[in-house]
């Protein structure tokens, strides 16, 4: 079976207010967006895309699906969401070895994901 996928691009994130949200993502991953419009935020993460796009008509989200962002220092960037007003979903856990993953739940009620995960290589 011939493989057509090539990795997973792009985690969007909706959100209510998109210029505090802007704001926001910029704090909390130390990086400024790349594109920035009224109708799309987007951030080069590692090589990935975040993207934010404006929803005010979303008033429950899912926890169906979450991504997980590649950290090294799960324990800090954890505390330092917390520090910009995200919310405690899961606590740094470890999963066997020395894999470990972690939620939050931003200002704008989307879960991210955190995992420290040296067991994982990008493939060419």
């Amino acid at each position: 079976m011939e493989n057509n996928f090539l990795g997973l691009r792009t985690t969007i994130y909706k959100v209510n207010e998109i210029s505090v949200a802007r704001d926001w993502y910029t704090k909390a991953f130390g990086t400024a967006p790349y594109f920035d419009e009224p109708f799309y935020v987007g951030f080069n993460i590692g090589g990935y895309e975040l993207g934010l796009q404006p929803s005010e008509s979303i008033a429950v989200k899912t926890d169906g699906v979450v991504s997980y962002w590649g950290v090294e220092d799960i324990e800090k960037v954890y505390q330092n969401f917390l520090d910009l007003g995200a919310t405690a979903q899961e606590p740094p856990t470890n999963r066997g070895g020395e894999l470990s993953t972690a939620e939050i739940k931003d200002p704008f009620g989307n879960i991210i994901g955190l995992i420290f995960n040296p067991y994982f290589s990008l493939k060419d």
